[in-house]
Parts: structure tokens; C-alpha cells; sequence
């Protein structure tokens, strides 16, 4: 056994721990119960599977059932010169790497932030040793360390058409990706949780903790959306199959002006 992974986060780490640190940190949280582990092999056992699915030309779904830790969903993103494994998921098995081999040749293994680790070392492991790129400021949150994991910051130029962008908010390395030819050639932003894509479809929302419900400020909020603004897109994508289909852009910008007037005090009539 050469790693353990964490149930409630399914980030994986070299040897248990006391408490897996991410999840005792205050944007995440430790069961009722205490820590507790497992195993690729113990999560096969208990019927685990790994489901691809087309999201639109280019770009796949890969989620686990049942889902695993916090449950994403992973994008694969196909190019010419090769293939990237978005948000990698918390499990995997010969089979699931067989159908993502399939979809091509996978350059580059990253995750948006530290939440989104799963099993990123295996899954490198697997497909050939690839780089696993891990934001420069939250690579203290690696569990797992390894030669494959290298480091970056501010803006990487990843492949032709593959843009990877820190504006941080949710951690301070938190990224996304902005995918040129995507949604028809109009732009795609791969955004993790760094923007939170809302059922409403129309507005997303930025937060400092999502399942404790701690804000950013209207400062910090502003400085993501301007990071994306330089870039052309008009679709976005969220790490749990939620999207903002048409004129995300707009919706960025919008959603971000709509967050600082609220924490500034605009709305505090209505309450």
C-alpha cells in the first residue's frame, strides 16, 4: 500500500495522519466522528466505478459513483499537441484509465486548489508519469509528495490554446483555465470552485469557504474577475457538472459587481 486517502476530501497522502489537514482547515471539515481513511483497492471493493462523458467537442466529464470525498467532476480537455486532466477525481482503476488513454496522449495533471487534489499523483502515475502542476502558493497542502509535482505562478501558457491563470480568492493559488477553442471557438474558463458556476445558470459566486459559508471581500472578488477579463469566453465550466452555458463573461463581471455592493452595504434596505 503506497498511499491513503482521505474519506471526506479523498486527497491523497503519503501515511495517515491525525486529521487530514485540509479538511481541518476552516474552508473544509472533519466528520462528527473523527478522520478516517482508505484505500484505491478498499474503494474498488465496495463497488466504486469511474463514468466519461461528453460535455461538448474536446472536452469530457469524468466523475467516480459513488463519488468519492467531495465528489467532483474531473474535465478533460483533448488539443492537437495533447491532452490536460482538469480537477482530477479521488479515484481511478485500470479500467478508467483505460478510456481516458483512449481520448488521447494526457501532457499535464492540475488541479484548481488544494480541495481538488484527489488522487492527482496516481493518476500521473498511470498515465505515464506526466507533470502535476501545483500552484507555487498552496504546495504546502500536498500530501503526497512526489517528482512528478512541479510548481508555478501567475499565468502558465500550458499547451496551444491552454491558458492556466491564478487570480487566487479560495486559496491563494486557486486557478482556472481558460480553453480558446472551446464553446465553439468562443472560450471556455475551466473554473474549479474559484468561480462558483449557480444553478440559476445566470451568476456565479466567490467565496473564501463554500461549505461554511465564509465570504471574500469585495476587493479580493474584484481581483478575480479582472484577472479573467483580459480573455475571451463565453462559456463556464464549475467542478461539480454545473455551467454558465452563454455570455459567462458578463456573468463574471456582472456577479462580481452584484458581490462587492452587497458586502459594501448597498442592499442593506432589503434585509
Amino acid at each position: 500500500m503506497s498511499f491513503w486517502i482521505c474519506e471526506t476530501c479523498a486527497v491523497e497522502h503519503s501515511e495517515q495522519v491525525g486529521v487530514c489537514a485540509i479538511c481541518a482547515d476552516e474552508r473544509q471539515w472533519v466528520p462528527a466522528d473523527g478522520q478516517h481513511w482508505t484505500t484505491l483497492e478498499e474503494l474498488s471493493a465496495a463497488g466504486y466505478t469511474v463514468k466519461v462523458k461528453d460535455v461538448e467537442p474536446g472536452l469530457y466529464g469524468i466523475t467516480s459513483e459513488p463519488g468519492a470525498g467531495i465528489g467532483q467532476q474531473s474535465m478533460l480537455v483533448q488539443t492537437p499537441e495533447g491532452n490536460l486532466l482538469w480537477d482530477p477525481i479521488g479515484y481511478l482503476d485500470d479500467d478508467a484509465v483505460s478510456r481516458v488513454r483512449e481520448l488521447g496522449e494526457v501532457v499535464a495533471v492540475i488541479a484548481s486548489h488544494p480541495h481538488m487534489y484527489g488522487v492527482q499523483v496516481e493518476w500521473s502515475h498511470r498515465l505515464g508519469d506526466v507533470p502535476v502542476y501545483v500552484s507555487e502558493a498552496d504546495a504546502d497542502w500536498v500530501a503526497r509528495q512526489d517528482p512528478v509535482i512541479r510548481t508555478w505562478s501567475g499565468t502558465l501558457d500550458l499547451l496551444p490554446g491552454i491558458t492556466l491563470i491564478q487570480p487566487g480568492g479560495h486559496f491563494p493559488g486557486s486557478a482556472v483555465v481558460h480553453w480558446a477553442e472551446g464553446a465553439e471557438g468562443n472560450g471556455v474558463i475551466l473554473a474549479g470552485d474559484t468561480i462558483f458556476a449557480n444553478p440559476d445558470r445566470t451568476s456565479v459566486s466567490f467565496m473564501r469557504s463554500y461549505p461554511n459559508r465564509i465570504p471574500l471581500s469585495g476587493a479580493v472578488v474584484d481581483r478575480v474577475a479582472k484577472a479573467l477579463d483580459v480573455f475571451s469566453y463565453d462559456r463556464l465550466y464549475g467542478n461539480f457538472g454545473a455551467s454558465i452555458p452563454t455570455d459567462a463573461r458578463s456573468v463574471v463581471r456582472r456577479s462580481a459587481d452584484r458581490h462587492a455592493a452587497w458586502v459594501r452595504g448597498d442592499y442593506d434596505h432589503l434585509t
